[in-house]
């Protein structure tokens, strides 16, 4: 196993060297402060600016276009039979590209007791079209499109054996984000629509394709956030997943959230997820915490 890791190991030690040395070229870039509070969105599980599932159009960070933008993240995830914890770093460029680093590690509790499986990510996004704050007074949203490459660290462990086809993927998505400020009762409303080619099993932590099939497909994943205060938002996510594997019948993941946003240096969710079934365990539900640090 160490001599088939050696291509991810290398292709994210060239990615963390990019974006070191993309960073200490910048000519001494000025704090990035100067987008609304929550308009980098949290972090997504997977690294990249958005919700706690889905990704959204905006770029990580509160760079704007003379700005760079940088967070990082940690995320713990404890269902009824699972634990998932998720560590990420990014990188916003001008309010207009994101690039992203994160690793996951799913423990297996009974199902495999004493083990976990990884995975790797690395992601890249660009805005395309629109401005979620500017453009309030047109229709189209903020749009983006963006690539997330993941590595199984573990897939003979567990994923192999479950049918999945390959340790590897990319997955290529586009999203859509509106803010309407002063949307609902004077307070600020997000509405988030993206739609993923995926051929992902469990986002990857149970390899990727399967027996039942090895394509990719076009899911849909949303996200809506209504901010009762200007630091304090609630909303409600859903994420759609393919089905590629025989051995269990993969399900929508959803969760209902409160994200804080103290200052635009630190942010907190907390969700109630449910995630549905997991390998061999039904209906995992539990809760999801995240905290994130930026400058």
């Amino acid at each position: 196993m160490r001599a088939g890791r050696r291509g991810p190991r290398r292709l994210r030690a060239a990615l963390a060297f990019a974006l070191v040395a993309l960073w200490l070229a910048m000519p001494s870039p000025a704090p990035a402060q100067g987008r609304l509070l929550a308009t980098g969105g949290v972090t997504e599980i997977e690294g990249a600016g958005g919700g706690g599932i889905v990704p959204w159009a905006l770029i990580a960070g509160y760079g704007t276009a003379d700005e760079i933008g940088v967070t990082a993240d940690y995320t713990y995830l404890d269902i009824s039979d699972f634990r998932l914890q998720a560590a990420s770093a990014s990188i916003g460029l001008y309010d207009r590209v994101e690039l992203s680093l994160g690793r996951q590690r799913l423990g297996l509790g009974s199902t495999v007791p004493g083990h976990s499986i990884e995975q790797d990510i690395a992601g890249l996004k660009v805005r395309v079209v629109g401005d979620a704050v500017f453009d309030q007074d047109r229709w189209w949203p903020q749009v983006a499109v963006g690539v997330q490459y993941k590595h199984n660290r573990d897939f003979a462990l567990v994923p192999r054996d479950l049918g999945a086809r390959r340790a590897s993927g990319t997955d290529a998505y586009v999203a859509a984000t509106k803010l309407f400020l002063a949307g609902f009762l004077g307070r600020n409303v997000l509405v988030d629509g993206t739609l993923r080619a995926t051929r992902a099993n469990q986002l990857g932590l149970l390899g990727f394709g399967g027996d039942l099939a090895d394509r990719y497909r076009v899911v849909f994943e949303g996200s809506a956030a209504l901010f009762v205060t200007d630091r304090i938002g609630i909303g409600y996510e859903y994420r759609q997943k393919p089905n590629n594997l025989s051995a269990f019948r993969e399900d929508a993941f959803q969760d209902v959230f409160v994200a804080w946003l103290p200052n635009k240096s630190v942010a907190f969710t907390a969700a109630y997820a449910r995630l549905g079934t997991i390998a061999d365990k039904k209906d995992q539900r539990g809760l999801y915490l995240s905290g994130q640090v930026g400058f």
